[in-house]
């Protein structure tokens, strides 16, 4: 695997080194040892899929607050997705910034994402699937959200939003004191 990290301390976009031959490629998506080498959060307890069945489907922006934060190892395998993480741990040197991705199956590029970070995607494509490896379980008490397109974080999402719940709609603006 190969593991680079981004400008926001902790997070991590994942590629995959392929084994090719007539048949393909095999390539490793996870390793504990590896995980655990770059320092990241190396337990998963739980995989998730969203699928999405329209284009411009926006899911986010979440997260949960201690004792239950999260982190999230994402992949797209179907269709596309522009994938933002905001770094939200108030005594970071990248408090508030932001990253977005694309992720689709062509790429195999994964996305690692650390406690303390929100997360949301936008389907770039009809019929979306992302897969999810999560280190914590659902705890509905402790989940939060903020909305996607909250001024204070400034994200230039790469289309409209067309599709989006009512809760992720209505999330009000970041609060601090939330977390």
């Amino acid at each position: 695997m190969i593991f680079t990290e981004t400008k926001l301390k902790g997070a991590y976009v994942l590629g995959i080194e392929k084994l090719e031959d007539e048949r393909g490629f095999f390539a490793r998506s996870w390793c504990r040892r590896e995980f655990e080498k770059h320092g990241l959060n190396p337990q998963l307890v739980q995989c998730n899929i969203s699928f999405n069945s329209h284009k411009g489907t926006m899911r986010g922006m979440h997260y949960q607050v201690k004792p239950y934060e999260e982190a999230k190892l994402i992949r797209c395998t179907t269709g596309s997705i522009y994938d933002v993480i905001v770094d939200i741990r108030p005594h970071s040197p990248s408090y508030k910034q932001y990253l977005g991705i694309a992720l689709t199956p062509e790429n195999h590029k994964m996305l690692y994402v650390p406690e303390g970070f929100a997360h949301g995607f936008l389907t770039l494509e009809d019929n979306t699937e992302v897969f999810y490896q999560m280190s914590e379980f659902y705890a509905p008490d402790h989940a939060r959200g903020f909305r996607w397109n909250d001024p204070v974080f400034g994200i230039e999402w790469p289309a409209n939003v067309q599709v989006i719940s009512d809760r992720d709609r209505d999330y009000p603006d970041f609060n601090v004191k939330e977390l």
